[in-house]
């Protein structure tokens, strides 16, 4: 007996349709007049708007569909479609790399994203901006040390860390002041203790007893 797997199957473009929406396509392809091809397509359209209804609330639901099932066959059906067919050559493109700043993170506990940070705020004009994001900047480092050593730290060590970082480009603003522990993290909340049946009891029990003394 011969069975049939998944993985000897035909890759699907689009899995979410299913196999069937992939076998359906698959032989519109071989349908030789070009009229019963179109009525083809429109019955499938209608099929796959079915499988996703949550597409519909994409302002371009039906050009989405009409690009699905062109994706789905290929690129190779030649049929009339209400909406410009999408080209292959976008899908078989590579992404485009992420540039990612190469050496090592100089303090750990602040991470990546903070030097990345303060090198733009170091490239911005002086002025309100600049001092409003160095402040952002500050309170976050303060908040990253304590998320991760598990202590306090003074003010001025973070801010010496952040000027050795922008390579003394940034500075805290005369009369802004770091936020307090309090403010940066949030308060741990404590589960509210239980009282079970026999507990309940005890102390019904207790107060009974103490009437009964009097």
């Amino acid at each position: 007996m011969n069975y049939d797997y998944n993985t000897q199957r035909k890759r699907m473009a689009l899995p979410e349709y299913g196999r069937n929406v992939q076998k359906m396509v698959d032989h519109i392809k071989t349908i030789e007049d070009r009229d019963e091809r179109n009525r083809a397509a429109k019955t499938i359209i209608q099929i796959m708007g079915n499988l996703n209804p949550h597409l519909r609330d994409i302002g371009d639901f039906k050009h989405k569909l009409w690009d699905h099932l062109a994706l789905i066959a290929d690129f190779e059906l030649d049929i009339d479609t209400p909406f410009p067919p999408p080209e292959a050559s976008k899908f078989n493109e590579k992404p485009k790399q992420v540039p990612y700043k190469q050496g090592n993170i100089r303090f750990l506990h602040y991470g990546r994203i903070i030097e990345l940070l303060i090198d733009a705020a170091s490239g911005m004009d002086e002025g309100e901006e600049k001092e409003y994001l160095t402040t952002l900047i500050v309170n976050q480092m303060k908040k990253s040390y304590i998320t991760w050593n598990r202590g306090q730290v003074a003010d001025e060590v973070i801010i010496g860390d952040m000027k050795m970082l922008s390579g003394g480009k940034l500075k805290m603003t005369e009369g802004v002041k770091i936020l307090e522990v309090k403010e940066l993290m949030p308060p741990v909340r404590r589960k509210p203790q239980r009282i079970t049946h026999g507990k309940q009891l005890n102390k019904q029990f207790n107060k009974k007893k103490g009437h009964s003394r009097h």
